[in-house]
């Protein structure tokens, strides 16, 4: 032990703590050597014990003392285990002197040297266990026993062994140790804190009796997030007080507001009837998040992210170029929303590619969105035109990129860290929450040690929907290293600010590597096609806002982040959109007839626009063509349609008949705004009847002076002919 070591002023001290059935903690007899596996040994069979560990006190080593660490063992064989011990190892190299070296401690499953010798006299005996039995223990160290030499992260190895020193079974994690006083730089620590979801409102509407439009949802799931206990809520009441920067997706504000006013449940999700849709329940819940979530963030930093969150790097590799309007629009109307409802002056202009790729081609799409800052794990942009390496020294910050855009680097261990996590509240969550607690501190503590005196800046990003489990570790963890005295919170604008010049990997305009998760090509496609139907409905209905605003929010989802991994349910929500534009493009219909007489010289035909809308139809208009002009026609070139909300209208077409007999009719729906058709024609006969004898006579005169009129023509010219001489403009 070193002298810095002994300055801590470690006491001996030994306490072993069991808790036996029916008897009180024994101390354990110094077990046998247990014997190791050697190196490049085959994988060993599971171990007949599973070790949990479900604390650890103090989380970090700071002065003398002890430590105290309980758990549970658990017998998955099928055989009873008797006379086994719990013991304590730590790691034969001391403290971690990378940050790749604790990912090498953790992804270890059997025994090695490098796991260090089993402390002495420092082992809990276990009761006997019989088959699928579990059994808690406690074990008490004191901590000048553990052979400590300075601030580190120490791999820790808590093992199960028979009395031969047979391993039974064994659990990992590390041991932060920060004397005070040790002196180390403060990393200065930016923290994002997303609140996203997926999609879940819907692009169908439905009007009420008093002409109110009432949102329909495709499932209520909100209800139970944004409620008490819920994910979203738990969020809010995590992060308040907090030094993190709030991450905000907006179209999460304008669910949640919507909710709040009133809104439907659509009673099979991607139903284009909006009347199969039951009321609501989580107006007051969605209600109550909104006021937290106003408290939470004032006078705190606050992001706001692209409408809907999209998946930037599936736009970029096939992305339909109409779509970048649609989303640059989209985000402009959504940091006004975040503004608005809670009340603050967010920053905008964030992209966050999936798992924070980035190339030439992501950094573009951002771009055309308006988007100069982009969230990016590392892999893509590097100071001074160099790719960062993995093993370098924990640095995160900006990165200039050229076409005044600024990648934010962040920390993409521990980002994958939280990603793959998911410890659950409560009781049951406790060993999957120590154990990413420790890693966290150790991940952190030992990026300082890497260049100990230096400023440097760390950006942690957490998945986008973060799990309440999560949030709650991550807080502890950077609380924990805050008090200890190597972590120091940070603005998100001081981890902006002066960017290091650097370049991209050229990605040939597209991203380098696509990913399974990503969104098809045939989906984006969809996606483009309904944003043209939308375009063509806009142009007949009265009032298009409300229409043409929900349905745009719901072309935003559909290419939304949030379906990666989602495969079923992003086809579902786009087809769901499909199914309501087209509907409602069909609602707008001729009814069909098969034959009509007309009586007279002129007459009017009925024909009947039905309007399934729910609201007023008036940008179409009536073209009726006739296969036998001369027989009938329309006097009409036009006739403007209106038609009341979820209503049939007549409309009478003035025909002019000049002669007996059947004549096909062909109607026809035109937009008014550039005249292109409308749905499918609708054909039928018109049996003409009864025209005057003398408007029979006329017509029949008419054509037999055509007839004549061109025959004297035809003689004129044959005569004009034969008087022309060779060589002039019918000759050779």
């Amino acid at each position: 032990m070193t002298a810095g070591a002994r300055a801590y002023g470690w006491t001996i001290a030994v306490a072993v703590a069991l808790l036996l059935p029916g008897g009180p903690a024994t101390a354990a007899p110094v077990p046998a050597p247990v014997r190791v596996a050697p190196r490049n040994a085959p994988a060993p069979r599971p171990y007949p014990l599973a070790v949990e560990l479900r604390s650890l006190s103090p989380a970090v080593v700071r002065h003398d003392g002890e430590i105290r660490i309980s758990g549970t063992v658990t017998n998955t064989s099928g055989r009873r285990i008797t006379g086994a011990h719990i013991g304590l190892r730590i790691g034969a190299a001391g403290a971690a002197d990378t940050r790749g070296a604790l990912a090498v401690h953790a992804a270890r499953t059997a025994l090695t040297r490098a796991d260090g010798p089993e402390l002495a006299d420092h082992t809990a005996r276990l009761a006997r266990l019989d088959a699928h039995a579990g059994r808690r223990f406690d074990l008490t160290v004191p901590v000048s026993g553990l052979g400590l030499e300075g601030a580190g992260a120490y791999p820790l190895t808590v093992t199960a062994a028979g009395a031969d020193g047979t391993v039974l079974g064994l659990t990992r994690g590390q041991l932060p140790v920060y004397p005070d006083g040790s002196g180390l730089r403060r990393m200065r620590t930016t923290v994002l804190w997303p609140l996203t979801d997926v999609p879940h409102m819907e692009a169908l509407t439905r009007r009420t009796g008093d002409d109110s439009v009432l949102p329909v949802f495709r499932d209520d799931a909100l209800t139970a997030a944004f409620g008490p206990g819920g994910r979203l809520r738990r969020l809010v009441e995590l992060g308040e007080d907090e030094p993190v920067t709030w991450a905000i997706d907006p179209d999460l504000i304008v669910q949640a507001q919507a909710m709040a006013r009133g809104y439907r449940v659509a009673r099979t999700p991607g139903s284009s009837d909006p009347q199969e849709a039951g009321p609501g329940r989580g107006g007051k819940a969605a209600a109550g998040w909104l006021a937290a979530l106003r408290k939470a963030v004032r006078g705190r930093d606050v992001v706001v992210l692209p409408y809907a969150d999209p998946d930037l790097a599936s736009l970029a590799r096939v992305g339909d170029p109409a779509l970048v309007a649609l989303l640059r629009r989209a985000s402009a109307t959504g940091t006004s929303v975040v503004n608005r409802a809670l009340d603050v002056r967010a920053r905008d202009g964030l992209a966050w590619p999936a798992r924070g790729a980035l190339d030439t081609g992501i950094a573009g799409y951002a771009r055309r969105l308006g988007l100069d800052t982009v969230l990016a794990s590392g892999q893509g942009p590097g100071p001074y035109g160099a790719s960062l390496v993995a093993g370098g020294a924990t640095d995160d910050g900006a990165v200039a990129i050229g076409g005044g855009s600024t990648a934010l680097t962040y920390d993409a261990t521990i980002a994958s860290l939280l990603f793959d996590s998911h410890p659950a509240e409560g009781a049951a969550g406790e060993p999957a929450r120590l154990a990413l607690r420790q890693r966290l501190l150790a991940e952190t503590l030992t990026a300082v040690r890497e260049l100990p005196y230096a400023a440097r800046d760390l950006v942690v990003v957490p998945p986008r929907r973060m799990p309440a489990g999560v949030a709650r570790t991550l807080l502890s963890a950077l609380a924990t290293g805050q008090e200890a005295g190597w972590l120091e919170p940070s603005r998100f604008e001081v981890a902006l600010r002066d960017p290091e010049p650097g370049e991209l990997r050229d990605g040939g305009g597209h991203p380098a590597a696509p990913h399974a998760s990503e969104l098809p090509p045939e989906r984006l496609a969809a996606v483009a096609r309904n944003r043209r139907a939308l375009r063509a409905l806009a142009k007949v209905l009265s009032d298009a806002r409300a229409t043409v605003a929900s349905v745009r929010a719901a072309l935003a989802r559909s290419v939304s982040t949030a379906w990666r991994g989602d495969a079923a349910g992003a086809r579902a929500y786009q087809e769901g959109v499909a199914r309501y534009l087209t509907a409602s493009i069909a609602s707008v219909r001729l009814v069909p007839k098969s034959r009509v007489v007309v009586t007279g010289g002129s007459a009017t035909i009925p024909v009947t626009v039905a309007n399934g809308l729910q609201q007023d139809l008036t940008g179409v208009e009536l073209r009726v063509l006739s296969s036998r002009p001369e027989r009938a026609r329309a006097v009409d070139g036009a006739v403007a349609v209106r038609a009341s909300r979820a209503v049939s209208r007549t409309v009478r077409v003035r025909v002019s008949a000049h002669a007996n007999g059947p004549v096909r009719l062909t109607a026809q729906l035109h937009t008014r705004a550039d005249g292109r058709p409308w749905g499918a024609p609708m054909t039928f006969t018109a049996e003409v009847r009864s025209v005057p004898s003398g408007a029979v006579a006329f017509v029949a005169g008419g054509v037999a002076l055509i007839a004549l009129a061109a025959a004297l023509r035809l003689r004129t010219a044959r005569r004009r002919d034969a008087r022309r001489p060779p060589g002039g403009p019918g000759g050779r």
